[in-house]
Order: structure tokens, then sequence, then C-alpha cells
């Protein structure tokens, strides 16, 4: 799952848990490893079609558009990369629940409320993706984990509601 839970601890005091840090980022389903294993392989098959034009003026006609070809593709995945560093993170505890999202650009969002007054609603339907999840407090709605899967938003709406039931703010 792209999101990952870490407690934190009151300092001096056994390790007591009064609340959590949640991480959220985009699926990445290419590692740099593997960009450079795709970038090598179109590489290679991109030269195919020279070696049957070598010593001939058409290999300076179709140089160009291949190697456009071979330069968009690094651009593109590149580009997917840096908008692949969004990343949301939420800290829970009794008395504050704040998310701060961090957008590829560098800016910051951030929203923070009474987590007693937060309401966590799951949208089955009706919202811009498939079981949209939202937090509603201090006179705002915001979204998380717009970039999750159906089937995670469910797990971390799950997630979400049992923390702040641990912390005596809803009914288990």
């Amino acid at each position: 799952m792209p999101y990952k839970w870490d407690t934190v601890a009151a300092s001096g005091t056994n390790d007591a848990v009064i609340g959590w840090h949640l991480m959220l980022w985009p699926h990445r389903s290419l590692s740099p490893e593997g960009f450079v294993t795709f970038f090598s392989i179109t590489f290679l098959l991109l030269l195919v079609p020279l070696f049957a034009v070598l010593g001939s003026p058409v290999l300076w006609g179709l140089l160009p558009f291949l190697m456009g070809t071979l330069a968009l593709t690094w651009y593109l995945i590149r580009r997917s990369w840096r908008d692949g560093s969004l990343r949301e993170d939420l800290l829970l505890d009794q008395d504050h629940i704040e998310v701060v999202r961090r957008e590829p650009s560098g800016t910051e969002k951030s929203w923070q409320a009474n987590p007693y007054w937060v309401r966590v609603k799951l949208h089955e339907s009706g919202g811009p993706v498939e079981n949209y999840l939202t937090l509603e407090g201090s006179g705002r709605m915001v979204e998380i984990g717009a970039f999750l899967s159906p089937e995670e938003r469910i797990s971390l709406y799950t997630d979400l509601t049992d923390r702040l039931a641990r912390l005596g703010l809803r009914p288990r």
C-alpha cells in the first residue's frame, strides 16, 4: 500500500503512543533500475531499423525521428517521476489533526482542526473518484488519498476511523 502509519510517542513516558503520523504517496510502477532497463531496451530496438539503411541517405531521414522519439520518451518518463513526488502527511493526536499536501512543484497546502469535531466520510459514489475519502472540520472539507486506488481508500477509511476511536474520539 502506498501509505504508512508511524506512531508518535511522548518523550520520557515509556514510549506511550500519543498519536500517529500517516504518509501517503502515489504508486510508482517503474523503479529507477526499471527505467534504465526500459530505456536501454527501447534505445536498442530503435536502432534495429537503422541497420537496414546504414550507409544510405535514408539513415539521415530516419535518425531525427528515432532520436526525437527517444528524447520524448525520456522526458515523459522523467516528468511522470517528478509528478509522482506528490505526498500527503496526516498528523493525528488527541487535540490536533493536520493534513499537509506537498505538491511536486514544492508548494504546500495544509488543513488543521480539532479531531473531536472532524468527520471522516467515504463517498462511494458522487465524488470525482470512486470511494472518495474526505475529512470535514473547521468549516472545510479536504480530500485525502485521491491518488490511491478505491480499495486502498476503503482500507485507509477503516484505519483512520479506527485510530480516531483509539484516541477516544469515536465509538468503536
